[in-house]
């Protein structure tokens, strides 16, 4: 073979191998930048749904029998007839995964014109068993807040040692949030001139934050529910935390809500109804 033949055939065959060369190093960049944004992609995925995850891990665990308790001293529950009879000298000795129960709010009323079957009964038992007692009202936008906190003064007797009076609110119904909000002020300040205590706020952490949120409101005690969450992530002060509704306790056949005090023990009995001077 003639040396310029060659000499061509070498150049040419050096070519190959450097085109070959350079499609591998770009292919394996191209693999590196690949993989490198599959794992931006991860991350930041993860980061995102992790809330999502880690909240559908603690209901199941929840649901199935192994409530996630957040740090406290300070437990109780809330009760309903919804728990139907309770044996409260097994529950006063039993306790929420190693924490007594320091204390109870019992539902009284709801609406204009129910009464909880159970209320005259648990708010008895539970101070016999020497338990704090609270009494909270069900709000229903089917009636006047006028004739909802009538109902629930005539209903509920509260005495020294009580927690103040409780409006639950879960529900904007028809109303606006202007209109609901007037609503609600009006039976806080007839329950308040009653009992001469401020009554405490139950909300829903969405609810609240949604549709009571306006200045007014603040001054109240807060018992917040928010579920399946490993700490309370609110932007105020509030007194109370209702964190699951699987709780389970002795005296209580199912499930209960259990909630935490944010405080200690001699700080709840400081809210309680004092003596009248």
């Amino acid at each position: 073979m003639p040396a310029s033949k060659k000499n061509n055939k070498i150049k040419s065959e050096s070519n190959v191998r450097k085109a070959r060369k350079g499609r591998k190093t770009f292919s394996r960049k191209y693999v590196y930048l690949l993989v490198g944004v599959v794992a931006i992609l991860l991350t930041i995925s993860i980061y995102y749904l992790y809330p999502f995850i880690r909240t559908y891990t603690l209901m199941l665990n929840a649901k199935y029998g192994n409530v996630e308790y957040p740090s406290g001293e300070i437990r109780g529950i809330d009760v309903s007839r919804y728990q139907e009879e309770i044996d409260w000298d097994s529950l006063r000795t039993s306790d929420l995964q190693g924490v007594p129960v320091s204390f109870v709010f019992i539902k009284a009323t709801e609406g204009k014109d129910i009464v909880d079957r159970y209320f005259k009964y648990n708010f008895y038992k539970s101070r016999m068993n020497g338990i704090v007692r609270g009494a909270y009202h069900f709000y229903s936008t089917l009636s006047s807040a006028k004739e909802q906190a009538e109902l629930f003064c005539r209903t509920v007797q509260l005495e020294e040692g009580d927690l103040p009076p409780v409006l639950d609110v879960e529900s904007i119904g028809n109303l606006t949030k202007d209109q609901l909000q007037s609503e609600l002020i009006i039976w806080l300040n007839i329950v308040e001139d009653y009992y001469k205590i401020k009554p405490i706020i139950y909300s829903s952490h969405s609810f609240y934050k949604d549709k009571l949120n306006n200045p007014v409101f603040d001054s109240y005690p807060l018992w917040i529910a928010h579920y399946y969450i490993d700490s309370l992530r609110y932007n105020g002060d509030w007194c109370f935390w209702q964190h699951t509704d699987y709780g389970k306790v002795g005296g209580i056949d199912g499930f209960v809500d259990v909630n935490l005090f944010n405080g200690t023990y001699e700080e709840l009995l400081d809210m309680t109804i004092k003596p009248a001077k």
